[in-house]
């Protein structure tokens, strides 16, 4: 693996860990609401972030 890739995968892990340290609360209240959720309506909206991801990348690249 790429050391641009690896540091983006620990960046993903500090970012997640931050959520679950700052509010388990909200977190857990998130998760909920999702396993309530279509999956379509999940595939739907990971689509869209990869799209947002890959383009702020080409922005920040």
């Amino acid at each position: 693996m790429s050391d641009d890739l690896l540091a983006a995968l620990s960046l993903v892990l500090v970012l997640e860990g931050l959520l679950l340290f700052a509010a388990p609360s909200f977190w857990k209240q998130a998760v909920a609401q999702l396993l309530g959720r279509p999956d379509a309506s999940l595939r739907v909206a990971g689509g869209v972030m990869i799209v947002l991801g890959l383009l702020a990348l080409q922005l920040v690249r």
